[in-house]
C-alpha cells in the first residue's frame, strides 16, 4: 500500500496535512515577531537594573573615597590620574564592582566631572568645573541648568554605537530619550545634589 492510500486509510490526504502544515506555519510566524519583542524587553529591562546598579556603585565608592571614580585606564580599572576626565570613556567596572557589558555584550560609557574625580576629595563647597548637560531629540535640555550632572553613564543599546549627541565625544551635550529605530541609548546620571545629600545621609559630609 502507498504512503498516499496509507494515509487516506487513517482519514488524512496529503492535502490535508499540507494544510495543516500551512496552519502551523503561520502560527509560528505570527508568534515569533513577539517572542522577539519579549526578549528584546528583557534586555532594556536587565540593562536598566544594570544602570541603577552601577548609579548606587558609584555613589558607594564615593562614600568610601571621599570623590568619584576616573574612567577605565586598562582592564576595567580607573585611572589614577583622570587622564580620559575630558571625554568620554569606559567605565571602570573592577574598581566598583559591576558587570563589565550591558545586555548586549556593549561596554558601559562613562563621563565624570574632573572636580569630583580630582585626587583631593571634594566638599559641600565643590562646584562642577565643565557644564554636562542631557537634552532630548528635540535639543531641549532635561537635567537642570543650575546643576548639571557631574557623572553620566550609558549603554549603547543593540545597535552597540553611540547615537544622536551620545556619539560626539569631546561634546559637553548628551542625549536620553525614547527608544527609535535609530536611537537606542539608555543612560542614568548622577547630579551633585543627590550625591551630596546621600553623601550627607551617610555621615561622609561635612
Amino acid at each position: 500500500m502507498s504512503l498516499e492510500n496509507n494515509l487516506k486509510s487513517k482519514g488524512f490526504s496529503l492535502l490535508e496535512m499540507a494544510v495543516v502544515l500551512v496552519i502551523i506555519a503561520l502560527l509560528l510566524g505570527g508568534l515569533l515577531p513577539s517572542v522577539l519583542s519579549q526578549a528584546q524587553q528583557q534586555r532594556i529591562n536587565e540593562t536598566r537594573r544594570y544602570l541603577d546598579e552601577i548609579r548606587n556603585a558609584l555613589i558607594g565608592y564615593a562614600e568610601i573615597n571621599g570623590k568619584l571614580p576616573c574612567p577605565e585606564n586598562i582592564s576595567g580599572v580607573a585611572d589614577s590620574g583622570c587622564a580620559n576626565s575630558s571625554t568620554y570613556c569606559y567605565l571602570p567596572w573592577r574598581t566598583i564592582g559591576v558587570n563589565e557589558t550591558d545586555s548586549w555584550g556593549g561596554k558601559w560609557l562613562y563621563r565624570v566631572d574632573p572636580t569630583f574625580a580630582s585626587a583631593v576629595p571634594f566638599t559641600l563647597s565643590s562646584v562642577p568645573s565643565i557644564a554636562l548637560q542631557i537634552k532630548d531629540s528635540a535639543g531641549n535640555v532635561i537635567t537642570s541648568i543650575t546643576e548639571p550632572p557631574i557623572a553620566i553613564v550609558f549603554s549603547t543599546g543593540k545597535n552597540l554605537q553611540a547615537d544622536g549627541l551620545n556619539g560626539g565625544s569631546f561634546d559637553l551635550n548628551y542625549q536620553n530619550d525614547v527608544p527609535t529605530s535609530s536611537f537606542d541609548d539608555i543612560m542614568i546620571w548622577i547630579s551633585r545634589p543627590r550625591l551630596f545629600y546621600r553623601m550627607v545621609s551617610a555621615g561622609k559630609l561635612p
